[in-house]
């Protein structure tokens, strides 16, 4: 929230972005699957690729959630498949936020030159978190 994101317009536009959302109300899982049903592929998330806020694991280890985190597992989880060792860290990725960060999918020749751009407008923490792949529209965290 403290970057506008209509700053990456420009950026997806000159390098071909295929899709983009922001993640808002279903978390960046929620986000992430319709992605994935849209393009009617798996997507793949690696959790250790995450930029995560610091400190943000000690705070829903401390019970420091929202109550909307459940209601979107619940409504989602099904096609969710989580390879990650603790439990508090999929409130997390379910968490709902309010002008949340960019989920972009680019062609892989043009990430290093997106990252670049997203980087040089403030977006310092722009990674790649993971890949589509064939398959059925889903998700899989992996660790």
């Amino acid at each position: 929230m403290q970057v506008s994101n209509r700053a990456a317009v420009h950026c997806l536009i000159a390098y071909g972005a295929t899709a983009c959302t922001d993640l808002t109300g279903f978390g960046l899982l929620g986000h992430t699957l319709e992605l994935a049903r849209g393009a009617r592929l798996v997507a793949r998330l690696e959790w250790s690729r995450l930029p995560l806020i610091d400190g943000v694991r000690a705070l829903a280890e401390q019970g420091f959630v929202t109550g909307a985190s459940a209601r979107n597992w619940a409504s989602y989880g099904d096609k969710v498949s989580l390879a990650i060792d603790r439990p508090d860290d999929r409130v997390l990725l379910t968490d709902p936020q309010t002008s949340g960060g960019l989920l972009v999918a680019c062609e892989p020749a043009a990430v290093d030159r997106v990252l670049e751009v997203f980087r040089a407008e403030g977006f310092a923490a722009a990674a790649v978190v993971g890949r589509l792949d064939a398959g059925t529209a889903q998700v899989r965290v992996l660790p």
